[in-house]
């Protein structure tokens, strides 16, 4: 007789307090993805509140990792490390599923994209999900290859606040309060003014570079795309990221350029598909706004080149951290129906 796995594979999730780590547990919930205990972004011991009670939050120890089948990493750089290390020396290793890129340079990494393919768990018990920005690009422009050649492509990824989490947040926030009310700005995140404006780069005193993150997209994308199999290669896009002044998605502006002439309406039919929507003339135009809470990507606004005939402009837009809640469940409802089909009498 068969377990139901989907019910009781045991998850640990470290970062639970982030934003991305609030969004895995309500993908996870809406999926019954299994029995979740949460651990703190650093995987220490410590206090915290559950439906306005203070709970205590269990340390991340060598026995915690041996009581978890899979232990979903969306936590701080400390915690991913300390998960990697004791998942390393455990006996009963359970598979880490990184969600924050910190432990994709490590020699057991995979980079993994479920928006693109099932991802395959059994080559790696370090599955690393790829750049939510990554994952888009590599699904848009493997979509249009199959459809038609590429001869080169130019993508502006616009970052949201969210990918620095809750202090991203929450410094964007005060610096429209402040800049509404002349009050002095808090610049400890991107240590320059983002409230109504544009960022190529942060300050020189910001704790993380957006210059960083640009090429974790890039080498994901080339990863990602390096799997494609339609008999020709998808030349690599030049990527240019920009922060924007937005709380949550995704923004991307692609310009693509193909071996022959194309026309909007059959770039449409080459996209459309379960991972995503595509948004007419007559339709609502994608918007970040539009994409929050959404799975997949919007696609619209598709124009040709008015300066040649065989490129196309189109704007996608997807819900960054939604895009890797559900590539983390992918994950995990695969491994629960690799479990189920061996258990099989």
């Amino acid at each position: 007789m068969a377990k139901s796995y989907a019910k009781t594979m045991k998850l640990g999730l470290v970062g639970a307090e982030t934003l991305l780590g609030r969004e895995l547990q309500e993908v996870f919930e809406s999926r019954s993805s299994g029995t979740v205990t949460t651990y703190s972004a650093t995987g220490e011991g410590n206090f915290g509140e559950q439906e306005g009670e203070a709970v205590f939050v269990r340390p991340l120890d060598a026995e915690a990792i041996r009581e978890e089948r899979v232990v979903v990493l969306a936590g701080s750089a400390e915690g991913s490390a300390k998960a990697y290390q004791l998942a390393k020396v455990s006996g009963d290793r359970p598979v880490l599923i990184d969600c924050t890129g910190y432990l994709e340079k490590e020699p057991e990494a995979r980079i993994v994209a479920p928006l693109l393919q099932a991802p395959q768990h059994k080559t790696s018990w370090l599955t690393v999900i790829a750049h939510p920005a990554a994952s888009a690009l590599a699904l848009v422009l493997t979509r249009l290859a199959r459809h038609k050649s590429i001869e080169q492509s130019i993508a502006h990824v616009f970052e949201p606040a969210s990918e620095q989490g809750k202090r991203g947040i929450s410094e964007l926030h005060q610096q429209t309060t402040s800049l509404l009310s002349f009050k002095p700005l808090e610049k400890h995140v991107f240590d320059a003014q983002l409230s109504f404006n544009l960022l190529a780069q942060y300050g020189e005193e910001a704790p993380v570079k957006l210059l960083s993150a640009e090429q974790r997209i890039e080498r994901n994308l080339a990863t990602l795309l390096g799997r494609f199999t339609n008999g020709s290669a998808v030349p690599m896009p030049s990527v240019r990221l920009i922060q924007v002044p937005v709380f949550h998605g995704y923004s991307i502006s692609l310009w693509v350029k193909f071996a022959n002439e194309v026309n909007p309406q059959e770039l449409r039919e080459a996209l459309a598909s379960a991972q995503i929507e595509i948004r007419g003339e007559d339709e609502e135009s994608p918007s970040n706004v539009g994409a929050v809470s959404q799975s997949g990507l919007i696609a619209g606004d598709i124009r040709i080149d008015r300066n040649d005939p065989r490129a196309a402009w189109l704007w996608a837009v997807g819900d960054n951290l939604r895009l890797t809640a559900d590539a983390a469940a992918d994950i995990v409802s695969e491994l629960g129906s690799s479990e189920l089909g061996s258990d099989v009498q």
